[in-house]
């Protein structure tokens, strides 16, 4: 195996799959990314056994082959390099890197020993705005239960093309919020509901963050335990959670006593003020609506740090309102409404709130109240 790359191209291609590269994996071919010479190019491959990431170098291939090597120290060694060719061969079990004056050989392992990535089986394929789908994962898994007590509630759940939305549905809840997000999907028509991992969910934001690519969709195709994902040289294949996802629907209210309409940025400015003077665990923040006057009264008060109150003009409808909230969730969901205002929806202080954004019905974000 020899060929002849670019600084830039290696880097880049390895930092998009070595970031699933364990680094105290119990199985040392795990720390490694595979790396394959072929006459059309190199492949880079990393796994964690749960997720795969695959990538396309562009390179001048001399000869073919196949070798594994840490990706921390390869991508270390590389960053040090001056910007020049870059000329990398396989010498018996070392792989030798060559830039200018400097070489280099790197211990590694047989390719034979790296685990066998899954083919993509493309039984229900659908392709999605990129920008579309990274902005609604990142909406949503911001939701989702960071323990696996109950897996199926670690992860997000998707449907395509169900009886309430003929497009993708994302959603998670942790039980105490839920973030749901719809989006329009530009090809596929099946109808098909399984649950992405968190894990494999921040790993597809990443890949589709990137300026790597200028593909502006992304293909995906899902199986019963499976996912895939192609983005312009980017192939991921990951497992999916087993079980069945809660009806959360059933906690999304129909309608509310109380609406207000309020200036993003000022809220969460408020409610950050608000958050210094809150006893830790419990995050409570008061929230009164007050109809007659316009506006949100946002309070808090603490044994350690003292108090705090302020108010905040807005549109209000309905009757007076008052509600106790974990400020951390309320901050979660504000960060990620899009536009200028938010809806801030209540029915009581004994039932869960809802934001939105103020001229859109594709995010609802739901808190469930501090129980006084």
């Amino acid at each position: 195996m020899k060929f002849t790359c670019t600084k830039e191209n290696i880097i880049e291609s390895l930092g998009l799959v070595s970031g699933i590269a364990g680094r105290q994996s119990s199985l040392p071919i795990l720390t490694n990314v595979y790396i394959e010479a072929k006459e059309s190019g190199v492949e880079m491959i990393a796994t964690n056994l749960e997720i795969a990431l695959k990538t396309y170098l562009r390179a001048k291939v001399e000869s073919t082959g196949s070798f594994t090597v840490p990706a921390k120290v390869l991508g270390d060694y590389l960053q040090l390099l001056p910007d020049e060719q870059i000329t990398i061969a396989l010498d018996g079990t070392e792989l030798s890197v060559i830039c200018g004056s400097s070489s280099t050989k790197i211990k590694g392992m047989p390719s034979d020993d790296f685990p066998v990535i899954p083919e993509i089986d493309e039984q229900h394929a659908y392709t999605i705005a990129a920008s579309d789908v990274k902005d609604a994962l990142q909406k949503t898994v911001i939701a989702a239960s960071k323990n696996e007590i109950r897996p199926e509630l670690a992860g997000i759940c998707c449907q395509f093309f169900s009886e309430r939305y003929k497009g993708l549905v994302l959603a998670a809840t942790d039980s105490y919020r839920l973030a749901e997000k719809t989006l329009s999907v530009s090809q596929g028509v099946d109808e098909f509901s399984c649950i992405i991992p968190s894990r494999t969910a921040y790993e597809i934001i990443r890949v589709l963050g990137g300026s790597h690519s200028d593909e502006t969709n992304v293909r995906l195709w899902l199986s019963d335990g499976q996912i895939a994902l192609r983005y312009g040289q980017v192939e991921m294949t990951s497992r999916l959670v087993e079980g069945t996802y809660p009806d959360y629907t059933q906690i999304i209210p129909s309608e509310f006593a109380t609406t207000a309409i309020v200036p993003t940025d000022d809220f969460i400015k408020r409610i950050k003020a608000a958050s210094l003077f809150t006893s830790d665990g419990v995050n409570a923040v008061s929230f009164d609506m007050n109809a007659e006057q316009k506006n949100i009264g946002i309070s808090s008060t603490s044994t350690q740090s003292g108090e705090h109150s302020s108010e905040i003009d807005g549109e209000i409808m309905g009757q007076e309102n008052s509600i106790l909230l974990n400020h951390r969730y309320v901050l979660d969901g504000l960060q990620h409404i899009a536009g200028s205002s938010v809806r801030f929806l209540v029915n009581s202080s004994e039932q869960p709130c809802m934001f939105r954004p103020a001229d859109t019905e594709d995010y609802l974000y739901i808190v469930m109240p501090i129980r006084q």
